[in-house]
């Protein structure tokens, strides 16, 4: 791995290494150590002590951050007759069926997430390389398969975010950007955490939440105290 620039290793002079930080210090930490010319996503990671090898100790879920994640989210919904005009009327970008499986298959890629009613997946099954090594493609673990387009496009709109546990036992997802407020970010951080834990599969042993760290594009990481932030979700 290269060495970090100068500009990095300043800003790691920041953070205490392993110390936890109570979750508002935190954030307020990563505000701090943003230093770049645009706004930076922020990201969690979240090191759970399962094992990803077995079926029954994957951790996935969903979850809309009460403060959104700080951009646009351009949603396309695969859905006919009444379900597409529930879906237009919800706030979807494009709606519809073969044309938009067309256009994709022509190379047309500019939408954040997908989602479908099951009636459609027969055809938008045909999509699965294009739109599954992307991670579009709609599936009913992560809510993008549904009736409910309405309830569905909204809290995408909204800022819903999936999680989903990696084959090295971390979950890495964004909560917001640099340019929010303290408790926005924290707020944004608790949700996930706790939902994260209340998906916590039963077959789990031991501690869970191994730990946590946030980061912004380019900024060192920064530990959480995990009880902090469960504690202000329960609030």
């Amino acid at each position: 791995m290269a060495p970090h620039g100068k500009r990095y290793q300043e800003l790691a002079k920041l953070v205490e290494r392993h110390r936890s930080y109570e979750p508002l210090e935190a954030v307020t930490l990563l505000k701090e150590t943003s230093r770049v010319n645009f706004d930076p996503s922020v990201e969690a990671h979240i090191r759970l002590g399962v094992d990803p090898r077995h079926a029954d100790q994957l951790v996935r879920g969903t979850v809309v951050l009460p403060h959104g994640v700080g951009k646009a989210v351009r949603v396309v919904v695969f859905a006919q007759g009444d379900k597409a005009q529930e879906a237009l009327r919800a706030g979807a970008d494009e709606v519809g069926g073969e044309d938009i499986v067309k256009r994709i298959e022509a190379g047309w890629l500019e939408f954040d997430i997908a989602l479908a009613t099951p009636d459609m997946m027969g055809m938008v099954g045909k999509l699965g390389r294009i739109l599954g090594r992307r991670g579009l493609m709609p599936n009913p673990k992560s809510g993008t398969i549904t009736f409910d387009l309405e309830r569905a496009v909204k809290e995408v709109k909204a800022g819903r975010v999936e999680f989903k546990v990696d084959k090295t036992g971390i979950i890495h997802v964004p909560f917001g950007k640099a340019s929010f407020e303290p408790d926005q970010l924290a707020d944004n951080l608790a949700a996930l955490v706790d939902a994260v834990n209340r998906a916590r599969p039963s077959a789990t042993k031991g501690q869970f939440f191994k730990s946590l760290t946030v980061a912004s594009s380019m900024g060192p990481g920064i530990r959480v105290d995990v009880p902090g932030l469960l504690a202000r979700a329960a609030a």
